[in-house]
């Protein structure tokens, strides 16, 4: 479908791969709100984040992502779920909304934000504004332990072993691979191949040339069925796959990613020309990107957004 010197006959072939995909609304009562998002899956979802803010502000990426896996407790945390703080910024004169509380004092005030995005933002910005930590710029955007072993020294934090608990998450999730960027790079359309596994499974289980997992429906398939195959909840795929609530059906040969669909590439600017007319979640698919990655990086603003024949499209 996105091609650069493909085949007409591969161009065909990745077509009818990809689909739109639809769940059953019935079985989003199943979903709940309270599935707990890993690690991995903070990194693929916010790295992509952290880097702009790398890129813009010059603070290791990866100190953002671990002070956010730390802070928020991976995303999970009250201040995250209802506040969309992930970085545990106290008000500090805070003009907006906020909420209270108990952490070193009782009843203390956090800045509450509109989005995550917003947090990330705003973190770079408090970092920035108060001159304690004008030294750690000093620094290069590599640096990931001087920063880690400044932020204590300048007050960041009141646990003596933050700098350590920032490095070890750093360094067991390889996070300083994202402590740099490159130059654009245009990509061809991705292969999906077939992953060297096989059991007794009742889905031949794919690996897209970008390392992720997926299965293809097949006759009678519903979320429901293929989360308990793969011990995943239902907005586990609902996340993985992009798909709103209000979806209803899948159909034989759609894919279904199994696990969380990439935020970017490191170090390269990816950039895919459209060579036929597609749907902003196709092309999530057959990337396999994160489709709110897409939106944030070409400043769509519709999930249905066509994507029309000859335009250009970052995926990171």
């Amino acid at each position: 479908m996105f091609t650069r010197n493909k085949s007409t006959q591969q161009q065909h072939k990745m077509k009818r791969i990809i689909t739109s995909i639809v769940v059953f609304t019935s079985l989003a009562v199943y979903a709940g709100g309270n599935s707990r998002i890993t690690k991995a899956e903070y990194v693929d979802r916010w790295s992509p984040v952290a880097v702009e803010q790398m890129i813009e502000h010059g603070i290791p990426a990866s100190i953002t992502l671990a002070q956010g896996i730390l802070e928020s407790a991976n995303g999970n945390s009250l201040l995250a779920t209802k506040g969309n703080n992930h970085f545990g910024i106290k008000c500090h004169g805070w003009d907006g909304k906020k909420m209270y509380k108990d952490d070193d004092r009782a009843n203390e005030c956090f800045r509450v934000y509109e989005s995550a995005d917003a947090s990330f933002q705003d973190h770079s910005a408090f970092l920035k504004k108060y001159k304690r930590y004008a030294f750690l710029f000093d620094y290069a955007s590599d640096d990931y332990k001087s920063w880690a072993k400044g932020l204590k020294k300048a007050g960041y934090a009141t646990n003596p072993k933050y700098p350590q608990l920032l490095i070890d998450i750093i360094e067991d999730l390889k996070l300083y691979e994202y402590d740099g960027a490159g130059v654009p790079s245009t990509v061809e359309a991705p292969l999906i191949v077939v992953a060297q596994q096989s059991g007794s499974n009742a889905h031949q289980v794919m690996m897209h040339e970008r390392g992720v997992k997926y299965i293809t429906a097949k006759k009678g398939d519903t979320f429901y069925k293929i989360a308990q195959e793969y011990d995943l909840t239902l907005s586990q795929l609902y996340r993985f796959n992009d798909f709103a609530s209000e979806k209803d059906f899948l159909e034989v040969g759609d894919v279904v990613y199994i696990q969380a669909k990439k935020r970017a590439r490191l170090f390269k600017k990816e950039e895919v020309t459209v060579s036929e007319d597609i749907t902003l979640h196709e092309l999530s698919q057959l990337y396999a990107v994160n489709m709110e990655s897409i939106k944030r990086l070409n400043d769509f603003t519709e999930d249905n957004k066509v994507i029309a024949k000859g335009e250009k499209v970052t995926l990171r």
